[in-house]
């Protein structure tokens, strides 16, 4: 699933020593994980238009670029998550439509491709907490909930896209999903205590940089946003294992 949200990309990697080394202030990451915990105390929902950038290292470069808009909600104690990709290429430049929507819910994540008519569909199964980790990261999910999955490190504070961010460094506590992602680093908005900038890193060096604008929380979404847009022929396919 190149390019997803759980399913999401490393290759320059940090070393803690150095991540270490430019914490400028031992209170600095409790008072974002504070921020976090507030946020998340009152979440409800958010949506952003995005765009991913994945990199891979073997050709040592950015060669696919994808951009649309993402919902997330809280339902009970469950976070939904769907993302609507409109556009695809292998620049900015030669961005062209391609629909495809990627469903995250009840433990699954399904991904509806309109022009194949064909959903792909993955299940977490007995892994599902450890997978929804990634769902929430910077959206609606708590500082608490953050370090009992990962190991956070203040890297430095930053400036993106003209918004004052805290740059955390994360890396899973769980061998099974370092497997998947070796570290990611989360930008996370020091006013309003959400992710603007994420990036996801690979074992074998490839990584996904999602960038968010626009962002909007608490307002009410459809429940139809939320639901797989799919014909009468539509065909559902479950990858060997899942």
């Amino acid at each position: 699933m190149k390019g997803h949200a759980l399913v999401l990309a490393g290759a320059l990697l940090v070393f803690s020593g150095i991540a270490a080394a430019q914490q400028p202030d031992p209170a600095a990451l409790q008072n974002v994980l504070k921020k976090m915990d507030s946020v998340a105390a009152g979440f409800r929902s958010t949506q952003a238009s995005f765009q991913w950038e994945t990199y891979e290292k073997v050709i040592d470069e950015v060669d696919d670029y994808e951009k649309g808009v993402i919902y997330y909600r809280r339902t009970g104690k469950d976070v939904e998550m769907m993302a609507e990709v409109k556009e695809v290429g292998s620049s900015p430049k030669d961005l062209k439509p391609a629909p495809k929507y990627v469903l995250v819910s009840g433990g699954k994540v399904r991904m509806y491709q309109p022009k194949l008519d064909q959903i792909t569909e993955f299940d977490f199964g007995k892994n599902r907490s450890e997978f929804e980790s990634y769902l929430v990261l910077g959206f609606g999910g708590s500082g608490e909930d953050l370090q009992r999955s990962f190991d956070v490190t203040y890297v430095a504070p930053e400036t993106v896209n003209g918004v004052a961010t805290a740059k955390l460094q994360l890396v899973p506590k769980s061998e099974k999903v370092r497997n998947t992602y070796k570290q990611i680093f989360l930008w996370i908005d020091l006013d309003r205590g959400i992710s603007v900038q994420q990036q996801f890193f690979q074992p074998q060096g490839d990584y996904r940089l999602a960038k968010y604008f626009d962002v909007k929380t608490g307002e009410k979404i459809p429940d139809s946003v939320f639901k797989l847009k799919t014909t009468g022929k539509t065909q559902t396919i479950s990858p060997s294992g899942n």
